[in-house]
């Protein structure tokens, strides 16, 4: 990176929950490549975690890229191999298996967000948080129809059925926004074992004058004191900002 490429605390944690046996959640922190991501495993018998142990061991190897572009392109080549290796696994074992995915790429001073499922991805820019992630789930889907309200979709039965997963289906359908990075902001990404039970005002408030490390700490905190019905994995990256306190223009070409 240059001179003037802003610098990054991060840090993450995860953890089974108090009700599941096994944690099939897996995550990345990888400055160096400007990657972090959360991936949250689904399959049962031990399945789900091993497809998100896949999508992390594959995009580890993403390396260092020369450009925004290229960046993408090699998270691209690494998620859509390790597709292909739990589309085989469930082949031979007879079952579903697959992963939620959400991902956080930064290059000369510009982020792209990218998901698949209902992990998330927020961001606090002063002092405010916004969802940049939206959810592929059957009840996001009705909210989006108008078909119920946000209070009927807190407790919808079947309000935990994604529509969309790394290794589910023929094809990786990967949905992404992006933008430029300013001095300070923080991403939080997020299985659904913290949304579960954490609301975005807790987390934004978790982030005000916390470390990153602080941050998870506190968040996982109340996860299992609020019962921890499912695994948690928590990644907070906060931006350090530039050399001279402003954006840093960027020389990547598009994403």
């Amino acid at each position: 990176m240059n001179d003037d490429a802003p610098s990054f605390e991060s840090y993450g944690i995860s953890h089974r929950g108090r009700v599941r046996r096994l944690n099939e959640d897996s995550y990345l922190i990888d400055p160096e490549s400007g990657l972090w991501l959360v991936a949250d495993g689904m399959g049962g018998h031990d399945a789900g975690e091993v497809a998100s142990a896949s999508i992390v061991d594959h995009l580890a190897t993403i390396g260092i890229a020369s450009s925004a572009p290229d960046l993408r392109a090699r998270f691209e080549d690494r998620l859509s191999r390790a597709h292909a290796e739990i589309r085989e696994l469930s082949r031979e074992r007879g079952v579903t298996i697959g992963s939620t995915i959400v991902a956080l790429l930064v290059m000369d001073g510009h982020f792209v967000c990218l998901w698949s499922g209902d992990s998330r991805i927020y961001l606090v820019r002063e002092g405010a948080i916004t969802q940049v992630s939206r959810d592929h789930t059957e009840v996001q889907e009705l909210l989006d129809r108008g078909m119920i309200s946000e209070t009927e979709a807190r407790n919808w039965p079947r309000r935990n059925v994604i529509t969309r997963a790394i290794g589910v289906s023929d094809e990786i359908v990967v949905d992404f926004q992006h933008g430029e990075i300013l001095p300070g902001d923080v991403f939080v990404l997020a299985s659904d074992g913290l949304t579960a039970h954490v609301s975005d005002a807790e987390i934004e408030a978790a982030v005000v004058s916390a470390t990153p490390r602080q941050v998870c700490e506190s968040l996982l905190a109340k996860v299992l004191e609020r019962g921890g019905t499912d695994n948690v994995t928590i990644v907070v990256v906060k931006m350090q900002g530039s050399r001279n306190g402003t954006p840093v223009p960027s020389t990547a070409g598009s994403w």
